[in-house]
């Protein structure tokens, strides 16, 4: 077989199911594996991934996966990762850790952005300058100013570890795989324990790197629409000056249990949480070790049986734990499928910690019974359709279809099989139907061989620990004092002096040389003009319909949306959960389990969707919700007569779901705090500049987390009350003269599908008179506030609207709050200050501008960043080629690559906001002529946010209080947890 470019080839098939032609290829220098997709798509990816297995968890992957991209031998700047994010078209650029690989993914739709893209990350994957500071940014390092000040653990890594530990969700995540793997890899913490991630040495970090970043470790990836010879010889300039090296990464098999086993672990809730009678709620998880991944029929036969289980509000193992009344919502990953061996894990949140026996007899003897009796045909039909539809749709939502199909392959690539295994979906497809239908309790064996009789089981019950915070941060200090005991005079001083050396290198900039090594494109590369989305505007009687005529492969979106601006003002709090009714409380001649079994058979699946925005009309709102499905052609008319009975036929007067319903919600909002923090503080200050974020919040934000708190109550005190509401947000809502349809498929399929949304259209009933707008009078929250959670990190947020000071939009507003976000507040917040992240959000219709901060150990020192800001402005000079970057990288966001059903929906939502394609235009226009002079005159607007914005901050008690010292009317403490 030819030799190309240093790879010899060792197989070739079409892969139909994908419309992609694939080729796997060995480096026969390094024997290096490289993966190559051929298709028809301009958004193109690439991936570099390496099997890093860690012996411990102190975080060695994950810390080396930051500090590669900070500075190679071909790119000597600090963070070529934070240049090309500033100035790059890139559709995705970011790098993985899990428990046993760390990938390295970027994907562009240009060929050129793309080419520089690989560039940059092979040469830093392989040629980086791992340093001592670099290490002790990214990963840890003790900080000290001066002698007689208090002592720190600083470091990026260290700081993102400390926010996931403080995540509930997170925690019982990493427990339930570590019960069951306590032998092998996986039964570490490839992120890091924050305990022991300052055992991590700089000569362990460097070790790491050697071993296991070396092409005979590599597997390498490429999917897309360009030269698929020229991707081996990109690859080959990299791979030929390396020899072999024998590196044993492999991940051994987890010997299997004799018995199951019990684990009982800590969290951290509030002595809020405590003193409300909550202390005692914990969570549970049972979790079962199942085959390897690598069989591609076993692998999506428990992807089926997953649905079938846990996928459906009515699936039979979710019910049976939700009609328990034993806790507030369901927990765990379910089926984890990325691993060497596969795992099941499934449980409950907010359970009385002494009922734990109770849960796991429920979870077992339901599926005892599910194996004696049989599982329900529907169901089985149910989710075979379902799995089937999302393969075959392959929609990735805002995420590359070939970043997707990357780590689909990995899963038994990784394994040293054949990576194709899982992306040939057809065939284990038909193998399950065919072994179904002649053997109609395939399911049920699969439930008995792998869980009934299945001894390798754990159960993991996390306690409620109202005190762990504090303890925690009692043990991190006393780590430190101790440290700092053991220090003579001249350690002290090597401290100190190591934390102005390090802070030195962070503030220092890069030489205009070193930039300039940053390959970029140039402004004369880019299109002048904006990508324009089919839009057609119709009416059906009373009814806007908008069609787009796009390429959907057979499938029809289809969003039904109502205009919520009718509802008076003391429903909005109800919103959340009647959209939920509408698709998970049944109808008057169907149960919820039913109905929602019919859902999934016959469509590809129907949320609700909530759209809040300041339109650029003049009005102070626009607020509507949808109702998005979809389905395959044939299958229209199923998805019509469905929303047809959610809209008219719904069964709104079953308390008993209606209660599981709220208390899964209220779960759910106080679970998201931790792992979200820096969008509840974004979104809370922005309740105060508009009314359309007035509404969000109430939708979404702490404001619905307190009003669903007190919708668990009425529900059981004064059930008619509640059934009241939802009735009359019904009649008032659902009115075809208040409807709006949008459908994006092609021209064919709506050929035959118009005629059908006709009748459709036609049953909805027209109200009485012509609706008005309600009147909505926001009621603000206090304008400083501390939101206490049990956190080791904090969420730090300030605000202000711009356009109430008087400025008006121009789109050089947007180059200059992304420059904000990837060169100052990167630097200060996140090299500096040790947070995982911090941001500069700018709305441009409604005018809000609000800067947070993510995992952050700071608090007033973030906000007097925030603040200096303004002077960085003024300060900053821009070479031509930074100014182009920046300008290059608004434009990319602007040039967002979308899948058919996210272009229909955004024309939908521009269309709503009347955000015309001519302004549009004009923003990009402004964008693309913006000038230095534009940096310095967004610094007089910040003034007001200097000098009046508002602050919202989310986080320890420890560090609120802490702030209020010096300001004690400052902050108004709200216990949130």
């Amino acid at each position: 077989m030819a030799i190309i470019h240093g790879f010899e080839q060792i197989s070739e098939q079409q892969v139909p199911e994908l419309k992609v032609l694939a080729r796997l290829y060995r480096h026969l220098k390094t024997g290096a594996q490289l993966m190559s997709l051929t298709t028809d798509d301009e958004n193109k990816v690439f991936g570099i991934t390496f099997r890093t297995p860690p012996a411990d968890s102190t975080g060695v992957a994950h810390i080396l996966e930051h500090s590669v991209l900070c500075g190679s031998r071909k790119y000597p700047v600090k963070e070529p990762f934070v240049e090309l994010l500033k100035g790059s078209l890139q559709t995705f650029l970011n790098a993985f850790t899990y428990p046993d690989k760390t990938c390295y993914p970027v994907a562009s739709q240009n060929l050129q952005d793309f080419y520089n893209l690989i560039d940059v990350y092979l040469d830093a994957v392989f040629h980086p300058r791992l340093t001592p500071l670099i290490f002790q940014q990214e990963g840890w390092h003790l900080e000290l100013e001066k002698p007689d000040e208090v002592m720190f653990i600083k470091g990026v890594v260290y700081n993102e570890m400390k926010g996931a530990y403080s995540s509930p969700d997170s925690v019982l995540s990493e427990y339930s795989q570590q019960s069951l793997f306590p032998d092998n890899t996986y039964g570490l913490d490839s992120g890091g324990d924050p305990k022991k991630i300052i055992d991590l040495t700089f000569e362990q970090f460097k070790e790491f790197h050697r071993k296991y970043y070396h092409p005979s470790n590599a597997r390498i990836y490429f999917y897309g629409d360009d030269d698929p010879t020229a991707r081996l010889r990109i690859v080959n300039e990299y791979l030929q000056e390396f020899e072999p090296l024998r590196t044993d990464s492999s991940i051994a098999l987890q010997r299997p249990f004799e018995q199951p086993k019990r684990v009982e672990k800590a969290f951290s809730v509030s002595r809020n949480a405590a003193d409300e009678g909550e202390a005692s709620k914990g969570m549970i998880t049972l979790n079962w070790l199942l085959p390897e991944t690598t069989d591609a029929e076993v692998n999506l036969a428990f992807h089926v049986l997953e649905y079938i289980l846990l996928g459906m509000p009515g699936s039979p193992l979710r019910k049976a734990l939700m009609d328990s009344g034993l806790g507030e919502d369901m927990a765990g990953v379910g089926l984890e499928g990325e691993l060497r061996q596969m795992y099941l894990s499934t449980g409950l949140k907010g359970i009385e910690v002494d009922r734990a026996d109770q849960v796991e007899s429920l979870v077992l003897d339901t599926l005892a019974r599910l194996a004696a009796d049989g599982i329900d045909p529907e169901t089985i039909e149910a989710a075979l359709n379902t799995t089937e539809f999302r393969l075959r749709e392959n929609n990735t939502g805002s995420f590359p279809r070939g970043l997707l199909l990357m780590l689909r392959g990995l899963t038994t690539w990784l394994y040293d099989a054949d990576p194709m295994t899982l992306l040939r979906f057809e065939p284990p497809l038909q193998a399950i139907k065919s072994k179904l239908a002649a053997d109609p309790r395939y399911f049920e064996k699969l439930i008995e061989q792998h869980l009934l009789n299945n001894p390798h089981r754990t159960r993991l019950l996390l306690r409620p620990d109202p005190e762990l915070e504090e303890r925690l941060a009692a043990e991190e200090r006393e780590r430190i004092e101790k440290v700092r005991g053991q220090m003579d005079a001249r350690q002290m001083q090597s401290v100190i002096d190591n934390t102005r050396t390090l802070r030195l290198m962070q503030q220092t900039p890069d030489p205009p040389e070193a930039l300039q090594t940053i390959p970029s494109l140039k402004i004369a590369d880019l299109s002048k003009t904006n990508a324009v989305i089919p839009l057609e505007e119709l009416r059906e009687g009373e009814t806007r319909v908008l069609y787009h005529d796009l390429f959907c492969n057979g499938i029809v979106y289809l969003d039904v949306g109502f205009d919520l601006r009718a509802l008076p003002q003391k429903y909005l709090s109800y919103l959340p959960l009647f959209t939920r009714a509408l698709v998970e409380l049944g109808t008057e001649t169907e149960d919820y389990v039913r109905f929602n079994q019919r859902i999934s058979r016959k469509t590809g699946g129907i949320r609700p969707e909530f759209f809040t925005a300041t339109p650029c009309n003049g009005d102070d709102s626009t607020v509507w919700f949808f109702l998005r499905g979809k389905a395959m052609l044939s299958q229209s008319q199923d998805l019509l007569d469905i929303l047809r009975d959610m809209l008219l036929r719904v069964q709104f007067d079953n308390r008993e779901r209606f209660r599981q319903m709220v208390l899964e919600d209220k779960a759910r909002q106080e679970q998201k705090l931790a792992p979200a923090g820096h969008q509840v503080v974004s979104l809370r200050l922005r309740s105060h500049f508009s009314k359309a974020d007035w509404v969000a919040e109430q939708l979404n934000g702490l404001s619905y987390l307190m009003a669903v708190r007190q919708l668990v109550r009425l529900v059981e005190d004064n059930w008619d009350e509640v059934l009241a509401a939802l009735l009359e947000i019904k009649q008032v809502l659902i009115r075809k003269n208040a409807m709006l349809v949008n459908v994006t498929t092609e021209r064919d399929s709506w050929n035959v599908f118009r005629p059908l949304l006709t009748e459709f259209i036609g049953d909805i009933p027209v109200a009485a008179e012509e609706q008005r707008s309600a009147v909505w009078i926001p009621e603000h929250n206090p304008p400083y506030e501390g939101l206490v959670i049990p956190a080791q990190v904090n969420y730090v947020g300030k605000g202000c609207n711009l356009y109430a000071s008087g400025y008006k939009f121009h789109g050089s507003f947007l180059v200059v709050t992304r420059y904000i976000r990837n060169s100052w507040l990167w630097e200060r917040i996140r090299v500096q200050g040790g947070a995982y992240g911090a941001f500069c959000l700018f709305d441009r219709l409604s005018g809000s501008l609000t800067f947070v901060s993510y995992r952050d150990p700071n608090l007033l020192k973030t906000l007097e960043s925030f603040d200096q800001t303004i002077d960085f402005l003024k300060r900053l000079e821009l070479s031509d080629d930074e100014l182009a970057k920046a300008i290059i990288g608004t434009i990319g966001d602007i040039d967002a690559y979308m899948l058919p059903d996210a272009r229909g929906y955004t024309s939908l939502l521009r269309y709503l906001a009347g955000d015309s394609a001519e302004g549009r235009q004009r923003m990009r226009d402004q964008v693309l002529a913006t000038t230095l002079e534009d940096f310095k005159a967004f610094a007089e607007m910040l003034e007001d946010f200097s000098q009046n914005g508002l602050v919202k901050v989310l986080g320890s008690q420890s560090a609120i209080e802490e702030s209020l010292i010096s300001r004690p009317e400052w902050l108004k403490i709200v216990k949130v947890l």
